[in-house]
């Protein structure tokens, strides 16, 4: 890998340090664990119970090593961490994951919405999943039926298919079990915050249970006028065969929310900004816009609904054989009114030219009538055996998957210009009107996979794995014609201005074979030294619906184009330490993309692109003593153009949405049986963003960082109170910018929130 300068941590013999530093830790570990000999001869092994802050194993049956000796990097976040930190979302419980984050506000005239991630470089909104099946809609996912959220960094491709090159997210749900129970919660905080929620796990016989989870949510947004959420969920699941070789899983999902969305605030005043021309040049001085401004109208909202049906069959072959079978529906409708704006020259009006607190600019509307369907059956084996001297541990399995997503067309909307520094809301617009245009896609996808772990001594292990995937795609769409603007569709002869014309009707096929392999030495019974290699594709398009208008000629997104291919090595060490209770990890890693499609001077579109994200990532997660638990990482990650047009602002090599440094860190300690304290911080480090037309806008964002707090109180066995405060010193910074840098959304500022748990 190139040398970095200035690289934190000393530098790149980081690993080589690290590694001694966990052999030197390494006999304080096995003291603690010691075997004593009592004077009669009796054995007595002294243990301590799992760290509920690091699970041993993924939920997925792909990966059937434990965390510890799985050559990936591999961030399982608990369930354990995100009640501690009174987390609600996916996108606050992945504040754990260094680099991982919303860090992009959308296009030019789009706003993002939902768990819009980036990871590595790379956006990886269509990398998440649910029980290892795509999970597909641009919504905010609630985390209140989540047991653990599992983050994989690297090509996963040959795990669950296309997927973004350089990681994928796996929410994994709760399910019920052989034990009667009750927790509920009850939170109150900044903002009118107002959540409560229920989980109940009832026994019904020796071998069956029914769990039940609830969950209700209103609050305004602390840090931004008329912006407002509102979510409710429930999610019922019975189990049959609990404890015996024959199980079955039902499980279903409902979630609706109601929003206001937020279109974002202008980066007005931020480092970097100035004013687009001469004529406007007042800006220069007239300072940032309030953070609490909105932009938008007493029309914009944000509905979704969100409906999943699984049925998982499990059944034991043999004591180390398992088949398993998962079928499942799920169904996201999304709705939404979201008011964006641009503040380049020709956007804004002057009132008094001499006055800047009567300039306005033009409002754009942003809207969307969706519906996506997922239909899937997946069948997997997992078996554990050997032949000869070698033992294997082996997964394997085939997947059908139909994807249909439907855009609805509406007829457009429109608003007043909004004064800059005094913005106000009272507009009224009409609803969506369907216009009888819409964009249909489907994709089926057939998969099939293999994998083995190979012991080949007791010290060494070979992995690796393949995935091979046909896919056909349909998309098409229809327009109103005789419009103005970006996209306008001409009318063709005889064809009244807004009748709905075809304007894409197209078609994609092929294969996708990606795979990996990998290599693990022991260096004591604590820890461990590997190395991966692996190969990920996603085909043209990416993982959405828009693909070409046409099989040639002038598109991005050609369906004659070769698929995206990303190649990840990656070095690493991991070390379990204290009762094997504490893991240790770090990583070399780089990802090299190619095949990514680039504008030549003409105008066309070849493939000539690639890029490169490297770096290393440090990080330690469980009990350091019975009393003291620790999450936290740190990450150095470089993410530059090889080859191809520079695609950041400020015309450097980089990649945008990408901080080079990131560190997070939280840890917690029992200071008596009844009182615990908590606390902890984010780094995140200056970033680029996209490169356009827009001028004098900021071409990056300042490094940040952030810290929470929490105090905890058990006042019996059946009720504990929990008080978390988040942004602890009210610092202000830049969560996420848009890629014409006209608009960001603020961090959210210091805000508390008082929760109450019943456990029965």
């Amino acid at each position: 890998m190139e040398k970095h300068r200035n690289l934190p941590f000393g530098s790149r013999h980081s690993l080589t340090f690290f590694t001694g530093l966990c052999i030197g830790l390494t006999p304080l570990a096995q003291a603690a664990e010691k075997e004593h000999q009592a004077d009669d001869d009796t054995l007595v092994v002294e243990s301590a119970p799992p760290s509920l802050y690091a699970p041993k194993q993924s939920a997925d049956p792909k990966f059937t090593r434990p965390v510890a000796d799985t050559t990936r990097t591999m961030t399982v976040i608990p369930e354990q961490v995100i009640k501690d930190q009174g987390a609600t979302t996916l996108t606050d419980a992945l504040k754990n994951v260094p680099g991982v984050g919303a860090f992009y506000a959308g296009e030019n005239g789009n706003t993002s919405t939902g768990d819009a991630i980036y990871m590595r470089g790379m956006d990886t909104s269509n990398s998440i999943y649910l029980d290892g099946i795509r999970d597909i809609g641009t919504v905010s996912r609630d985390v209140f039926n989540t047991e653990q959220v599992e983050v994989i960094k690297g090509p996963s491709g040959s795990d669950y298919g296309r997927s973004a090159p350089t990681g994928s997210i796996n929410m994994i749900s709760k399910q019920p079990r052989l034990d009667t129970g009750l927790d509920a919660s009850v939170s109150a905080g900044s903002a009118w915050f107002r959540r409560g929620t229920l989980d109940a796990n009832q026994v019904i016989n020796d071998n069956t249970a029914f769990r039940l989870n609830l969950m209700g949510e209103k609050t305004h947004d602390a840090g931004r006028d008329n912006v407002t959420n509102e979510r409710y969920g429930v999610a019922p699941s019975l189990a049959f065969g609990l404890d015996t070789s024959t199980r079955l899983y039902l499980n279903y999902l409902h979630v609706h929310q109601h929003n206001t969305p937020d279109g974002n605030i202008p980066t007005i005043g931020l480092p970097g900004y100035s004013a687009p021309s001469a004529r406007t040049a007042a800006l220069n001085s007239s300072g940032k816009v309030n953070t609490s401004n909105f932009y938008g109208t007493d029309s914009d909202y944000d509905n979704s609904t969100t409906d999943t049906a699984t049925i998982r069959f499990e059944y034991d072959l043999t004591d180390t054989t398992t088949l398993r079978n998962t079928t499942r529906w799920s169904r996201i409708k999304q709705d939404y009114i979201l008011t964006s704006f641009m503040a380049g020259d020709s956007n804004i009006t002057m009132g008094n030219p001499n006055d800047v607190g009567t300039w306005s600019m033009a409002r754009s509307m942003n809207t969307r009538d969706a519906n996506n369907r997922i239909l899937t059956n997946q069948t997997n084996i997992t078996s554990r055996f050997s032949t000869g001297s070698i033992g294997h541990d082996v997964s394997a399995g085939v997947e059908f998957t139909r994807e249909t997503q439907t855009n609805y067309g509406v007829n457009a909307l429109t608003a007043p210009p909004v004064n800059i520094y005094s913005p106000s809301s009272s507009v009224k617009l009409p609803g969506l009107d369907r216009n009888g245009a819409n964009a249909n896609g489907r994709t089926d996808t057939f998969g099939i996979y293999a994998f083995d772990t190979l012991q080949i001594t007791r010290d060494i292990e070979l992995n690796g794995g393949i995935r091979l995937d046909n896919y056909h795609t349909d998309y098409d769409s229809s327009s109103q014609c005789g419009g103005t603007g970006r996209g306008a569709v001409v009318c063709p002869p005889g064809v009244a201005k807004n009748a709905v014309v075809k304007t894409v009707d197209t078609s994609d096929s092929g294969n996708l074979v990606n795979w990996k392999a990998g290599a693990l030495y022991h260096l004591t019974k604590n820890g461990n030294l590997y190395i991966n290699y692996a190969v990920s594709q996603q085909p043209p398009g990416g993982n959405n619906f828009s693909l070409a208008q046409s099989g040639s000629g002038n598109s991005a997104n050609r369906t004659d184009f070769q698929p995206q291919r990303a190649k990840t090595t990656e070095i690493g060490t991991k070390w379990q330490l204290f009762d094997q209770r504490l893991l240790l990890t770090a990583t070399l890693f780089r990802t090299e993309i190619e095949n990514e499609v680039e504008a030549n001077d003409d105008g066309t579109y070849s493939q000539y692109g690639k890029k490169r994200v490297e770096g290393y990532e440090l990080s330690a997660q469980g009990n350091i003593t019975a009393d003291w638990q620790v999450m936290g990482g740190y990450t150095l990650q470089h993410a530059s153009i090889k080859t191809g047009a520079d695609i950041t602002q400020d015309g450097s090599s980089g990649l945008p949405y990408t901080p080079e440094h990131a560190f997070t860190m939280w840890s917690q300690y029992q200071l008596t049986s009844d009182l615990s304290i908590g606390g902890g911080a984010r780094y995140v480090g200056g970033m680029k963003r996209g490169t356009d037309g827009a001028v004098g806008t900021p071409s990056f964002t300042e490094g940040y960082w952030v810290g929470d707090a929490k105090l905890g109180y058990r006042v019996n066995r059946n009720l504990d109170l929990q008080l978390n405060v988040y942004n602890l010193f009210d610092t202000n910074y830049v969560a996420s910018i848009n890629k014409s840098g006209y608009r960001y959304k603020p961090g959210e500022p210091r805000t508390f929130l008082l929760t109450a748990n019943v456990h029965f």
